[in-house]
């Protein structure tokens, strides 16, 4: 049969609806890919809740059962009253009498022994102690010259001591107000006239004062058999740069780095040593499965992500959801002392081989981004289940961005640092305010220490707890790993 007109008009037009509708399954996947970036948030991906607004987060947080109970502290709540001062340590101490009686007005003859205690307290106004020294020089008639007097061992050459360097650098690192704050901050209730320079000087002679006692808690960090690391990004100058955080038991320490990259983790983690948990970037690949922790918040957000994809996708994600919870549920009694960690590991067995088999079934979905991100799951599918195995690992990380929120919002508020030096004054004051507060320290009065050691050349206080130093003395650094 011969071809007519008719027949090419009909070849063209099938190739027309050829090319069209390829462009359509094309326009449909960048449709897709820009839906799942705009509904990109806390609950399916690594942004901040801050990062979500008030209405995505009205549009996905489910809407919760208003309870019966009245807003403020619940009948049987543990109180928390002010402690009383001891009498013998007041200043001042009134004894008030009434001098009739309230009904018939006679003169009262007899007080009782217990009086009702009551205590207020006022803050006194601050005068700057202020210490001059007049340097006289000497005469010499054979040299015929004069020899000038120094200072003596332990007054700073500054015209700040070390207690307006600890009050000032806590202010900045730890409060995290602008060094112009400080300035008013200073003057308002210390009496105190400085210039922003000379906040400046104060925020040098903090900075270097801190230098040895971070190094040694970083060093002692990195020893520990359980910890957490995270990393949050920052600025330096005109740079981007990462601010890193590991967290242990006895100390918390940080680090800014220009870099994301596993350099950088192992300059923050040093050698192989302990159960590290983390989430899953690709950073902190080189270390041994058999001693990593994968945090399942941050997998329960992947999980969350595939549900919301095609057919496959939803159902693969949502079965995994449901083992999370499911898992959750029994670690949380764990933790009550409702369940046994043994018995918990039997639980477990059944519920690992399910997530396996779920995650292969994700590597074949039509979703390429599911596909990948089950793949990559898979690989670390050993570091899921270490909490299981080791006493005193948690499944999450969220100590290790619970470190990190502090330093976001100082981010945040001051843009980050000008320059390095100002980076280590960061990372070294959040050390020793992450530090102190884990062991119940002051963080102003640790400050101040380390300033009046400089001066005085002694050593400086250490962040690492005194019991703890004395175990590690008499034992080989690397630490064994509980099995």
């Amino acid at each position: 049969m011969t071809r007519d007109w008719r027949d090419e008009l009909i070849d063209e037009l099938r190739a027309v609806v050829a090319r069209q509708q390829a462009e359509i399954d094309l326009l449909k996947k960048r449709v897709a890919e820009l839906e799942e970036r705009l509904n990109k948030s806390s609950r399916n991906s690594s942004m901040p809740p801050s990062s979500d607004g008030p209405s995505k987060s009205k549009r996905q947080r489910p809407r919760r059962k208003r309870g019966r109970r009245k807003p403020g502290g619940q009948p049987g709540h543990e109180k928390h009253d002010r402690e009383w001062v001891p009498t013998e340590q007041v200043d001042q101490v009134t004894v008030v009498k009434p001098e009739q009686c309230e009904r018939c007005s006679k003169p009262l003859v007899e007080y009782n022994r217990d009086p009702v205690r009551h205590q207020h307290v006022e803050l006194p106004s601050v005068k700057p102690w202020v210490h001059e020294h007049q340097l006289h020089a000497g005469w010499c008639p054979d040299c015929e010259a004069w020899t000038p007097a120094k200072l003596p061992e332990g007054i700073p050459s500054r015209g700040f001591g070390p207690s307006v360097d600890a009050v000032v650098g806590t202010l900045l690192g730890v409060y995290r107000l602008s060094k112009r704050a400080v300035v008013g901050l200073m003057a308002e209730l210390f009496n105190l006239q400085m210039s922003v320079g000379a906040v400046v000087g104060c925020q040098r002679a903090v900075s270097d004062a801190l230098a040895g006692p971070v190094v040694e808690a970083h060093e002692h960090a990195q020893r520990q058999p359980v910890k957490n690391a995270d990393e949050t990004s920052w600025r330096q100058g005109l740079r981007r740069a990462w601010l890193w955080g590991l967290v242990t038991a006895p100390v918390t320490v940080f680090m800014i780095h220009l870099d994301r990259s596993a350099q950088a983790a192992r300059e923050l983690l040093g050698k192989a040593v302990g159960i590290l948990g983390t989430d899953r970037y690709s950073g902190y690949g080189w270390w041994p499965l058999r001693l990593r922790q994968v945090c399942w918040a941050h997998l329960s957000r992947d999980f969350t992500a595939i549900s919301e994809r095609g057919a496959t996708s939803k159902r693969i994600g949502q079965a995994l959801l449901r083992e999370a919870e499911r898992m959750f549920v029994w670690w949380q009694r764990v933790r009550e002392g409702t369940l046994t960690r043994s018995t918990f590991q039997v639980y477990l067995r059944p519920l690992q081989r399910r997530v396996q088999r779920l995650l292969e079934q994700g590597t074949g979905a039509a979703e390429a981004k599911t596909a990948r991100t089950c793949t990559k799951i898979l690989k670390v599918l050993p570091a899921l289940w270490t909490f299981a195995r080791v006493e005193g690992v948690e499944p999450t990380n969220n100590s290790g961005e619970r470190a990190v929120r502090h330093g976001v919002i100082y981010r945040k508020i001051s843009y980050g640092t000008h320059s390095e030096w100002g980076s280590r004054f960061v990372e070294r004051i959040l050390t020793v305010h992450a530090s102190c507060k884990q062991q119940g320290r002051s963080a102003v009065a640790f400050v101040r220490q380390a300033c009046e050691a400089v001066l005085t050349r002694s050593p400086p206080p250490s962040l690492v707890p005194i019991p703890v130093r004395e175990h590690i003395d008499s034992q080989d650094h690397e630490l064994p790993i509980a099995a």
